[in-house]
């Protein structure tokens, strides 16, 4: 199995991904990998880390999902890997639950998301983000 990380999708993937059918709640988890220091395009906040930029976008984006009546459920430090084998491990694991396709997807082309984006492009070397439906039980 080949892993790409990836800061912005292509534009392939991004119509594959928003054209597929509504089928309502799910959640996004999100595996982060960190630059050791902050990139801004404009050079600022240099003494910034990468996890330090990508903070201050998480804490906006939680808010924009609160808005959709969604919940950032769970965010932490990845700490070691038990099973598998990665070449890298990620830093972070975030797991945002989000009413709708379509809210997330009115979430992530708001003027809102794109004034918060370059604390994420500062500060991410990459990521995954993976859609997943909630199994019977849960």
């Amino acid at each position: 199995m080949e892993v790409v990380n990836q800061v912005m999708p292509t534009m392939e993937r991004a119509m594959a991904f928003f054209g597929g059918a509504e089928d309502g709640p799910f959640v996004m988890v999100n595996l982060l990998k960190f630059k050791p220091k902050a990139e801004y395009e404009d050079g600022s906040d240099g003494d910034l880390t990468g996890a330090e930029a990508y903070a201050r976008y998480g804490e906006a984006v939680r808010k924009l999902v609160e808005g959709l009546g969604g919940k950032v459920r769970y965010s932490g430090a990845v700490t070691g890997l038990m099973l598998g084998e990665v070449e890298e491990l990620w830093d972070m694991v975030a797991l945002a639950e989000y009413p709708s396709l379509a809210g997330f997807r009115a979430m992530a082309m708001s003027p809102e998301m794109h004034a918060i984006e370059h604390h994420r492009k500062a500060g991410l070397a990459g990521q995954l983000n993976i859609r997943t439906k909630p199994g019977a039980g849960f």
